[in-house]
């Protein structure tokens, strides 16, 4: 299964996602108008600047269609200001608009602002060894989690990588690096989640026609 993945293309490492998803398997398209969603399979939610983002989504209706679509389930990744979109609320941040969808208080800038960016090893269990290399930019962490959402990875004390369900999200840059793990997880989640789906379909088709 190739799934087909959206990549936000409002800001952000646009190309640099799409060669990362490329590398495992999915294939990618680019999503400005809440129309572009259709017949996606994941998201992926690049970084940049997460007011500006939130502005020219929210004139465009994308923001709106975004809230809904990830509500409704469907995957998504958000890397740095993705991380931030996809949160329930921004830990002493103002009313900035939020896609929401996971159950996570975040802080922006947490790290410092861009001339406090930096790299570190960063101990990812689930993904085993050696350390994925973290660039960091302007980076947030995120502040607290709800009881259905993972911790992936910790720096320095802080959560910097979470998952629920197939939605999963990193303060780091993991596109701007060779290291796909990240990337792979994601599309192997959708990949897991569409085989039990088409098992429970079939299992459903059987019962009904006995």
């Amino acid at each position: 299964m190739r799934p087909r993945i959206g990549v936000l293309a409002v800001q952000g490492a646009v190309s640099e996602h799409e060669a990362a998803l490329a590398d495992v398997g999915a294939r990618t398209t680019r999503v400005r108008l809440p129309g572009e969603l259709d017949g996606l399979d994941g998201l992926v939610i690049p970084g940049g600047e997460s007011t500006t983002f939130g502005l020219v989504a929210g004139r465009s209706g994308l923001l709106g269609a975004l809230h809904e679509r990830i509500a409704g389930g469907l995957p998504v990744f958000g890397t740095c200001a993705g991380l931030i979109m996809l949160a329930s609320r921004i830990d002493g941040d103002g009313d900035q608009a939020l896609i929401g969808g996971m159950d996570i208080v975040v802080r922006r800038n947490a790290f410092g602002r861009q001339l406090a960016s930096f790299e570190a090893d960063v101990d990812v269990p689930v993904l085993g060894d050696p350390p994925m290399r973290g660039i960091f930019i302007r980076a947030p962490w995120v502040e607290q989690v709800g009881p259905s959402v993972e911790v992936l990875a910790e720096h320095a004390g802080h959560i910097v990588a979470a998952r629920d369900r197939t939605r999963i999200v990193c303060a780091f840059h993991p596109e701007l690096t060779g290291d796909r793990r990240l990337h792979r997880l994601f599309v192997d989640g959708i990949r897991g989640a569409t085989a039990s789906a088409d098992e429970d379909l079939k299992g459903g088709i059987r019962v009904g026609s006995q």
